[in-house]
């Protein structure tokens, strides 16, 4: 492999397509699975791009922390941080012994007992959805008018935030994950744009606190406003962090798990018809379309101790991204890894991570991709591609923003 396949693993537009990435991968894991990445834009780390190297890594959290910089990001803002400070300390930003305290904040929330509760809210939304679709039809662009707003009215009910506020939740959430996507940046230097971001969050989050704790009500806002860790209340920073790490992930990821799994239903018509036959295997096609897609492209961790891998000697503070994508792909896991099944199993997909710091929310955004496409497939009667898809450009969370389809109902 040359210099600049392991340049292209910096790239935000190199995680815009999806081709050139998986071929990258491939050859990765068959020449290089612990490659060195150097740049000039990017401090040296390494890649792990074998699923079991990446469950390895994230079983070993004693070993393998994620305080520093949990995901990738330039000098630049490196920098910037140095001298400013994180201004986020979200779960993804902490290990024990902290972690475990503030994900058992939410953590009951999330279990399967609970999701019960909200089961017919959320299964009325995805009605709502394709009322929507079918009245915006016949041709429409799937993302922007489907995929994005759906999850979002079911993480912000559940979270507390009003209806009418919901499109300044879509904005600042897409700016705060595509923030290196021409489309969606705003217009300032990389760190100011990011920063005035978490402040319009913050100052959201601080008025939604305010009225938590004066009228607390059974929402997860409710939860974090009046937390205590240790027996004191949980700090302004870490509760406005985990606002939004929420409203964030709790939808952006869940989003493009569905918008990519509607384009590889398209791509892929005798696995839609499938399902449409046997509607019994739509648990495991939803599986198939996270694996597929998977949205949270990487996490950063750092060893704390020279550690010995595929080889080779991490030092002791060096870099390490865990790629979930190429352990998504891996051959000596999954069966034609290239290829989507909707009846796969087993699928032992990374999406959600691994260990520790395995997704929260993973349950209900199951739920909710199910639920959707339920919902279309018993209105709807074809589903066609009539356009070229697009995706963000990011290193982080990538999927979909253009998937023009025509739908015809039932």
């Amino acid at each position: 492999m040359d210099d600049s396949q392991y340049a292209a693993m910096v790239r935000p537009s190199t995680y815009a397509n999806p081709t050139l990435l998986e071929t990258l991968m491939a050859e990765f894991r068959a020449s290089d699975p612990l490659p060195f990445i150097q740049s000039d834009s990017h401090k040296p780390f390494y890649i792990a791009t074998k699923h079991a190297d990446i469950i390895e890594i994230a079983r070993q959290p004693d070993i393998f922390k994620n305080t520093q910089q949990s995901v990738l990001q330039t000098k630049e803002i490196e920098a910037a941080q140095a001298e400013q400070g994180n201004p986020l300390r979200t779960l993804i930003h902490m290990d024990d012994p902290d972690h475990s305290k503030f994900r058992a904040l939410t953590k009951t929330w999330f279990m399967p007992e609970n999701l019960k509760r909200v089961e017919a809210s959320v299964r009325s939304i995805a009605d709502e959805t394709v009322d929507r679709m079918l009245e915006s039809g016949p041709e429409l662009n799937f993302v922007t008018e489907v995929a994005v707003w759906y999850p979002l009215r079911v993480i912000m009910s559940i979270l507390g935030v009003p209806a009418a506020d919901e499109a300044l939740m879509l904005k600042l959430t897409q700016e705060l994950f595509g923030a290196d996507d021409p489309d969606m940046k705003r217009e300032q230097a990389p760190d100011e744009d990011r920063m005035q971001t978490l402040i319009d969050f913050f100052n959201y989050f601080n008025a939604l606190t305010a009225s938590r704790r004066a009228n607390p009500t059974d929402d997860v806002a409710s939860v974090i406003a009046n937390a205590q860790i240790d027996g004191a209340p949980i700090g302004e920073l870490e509760a406005m962090s985990y606002y939004v790490i929420i409203a964030t992930a709790g939808h952006d990821t869940t989003s493009s798990s569905t918008a990519g799994g509607m384009l590889a239903l398209l791509q892929h018509p005798e696995e839609l018809q499938k399902v449409i036959d046997n509607p019994d295997l739509m648990p495991l096609m939803v599986d198939e379309a996270i694996r597929w897609t998977s949205p949270v492209k990487h996490f950063m961790r750092y060893p704390e101790r020279a550690y010995e891998l595929r080889g080779k000697t991490i030092e002791a503070g060096s870099p390490v991204m865990l790629l979930y994508p190429s352990g998504n792909r891996d051959e000596e896991v999954f069966d034609r890894p290239q290829s989507f099944l909707a009846d796969r199993r087993p699928n032992r997909h990374l999406a959600f991570g691994h260990g520790a710091h395995h997704c929260l929310g993973n349950l209900l955004a199951k739920m909710e991709i199910r639920f959707l496409y339920e919902a279309m497939f018993n209105r709807m009667k074809t589903f066609e591609l009539i356009g070229e898809p697009r995706w963000v450009e990011s290193t982080f969370v990538s999927g979909l923003k253009t998937l023009p389809v025509r739908i015809t109902p039932k």
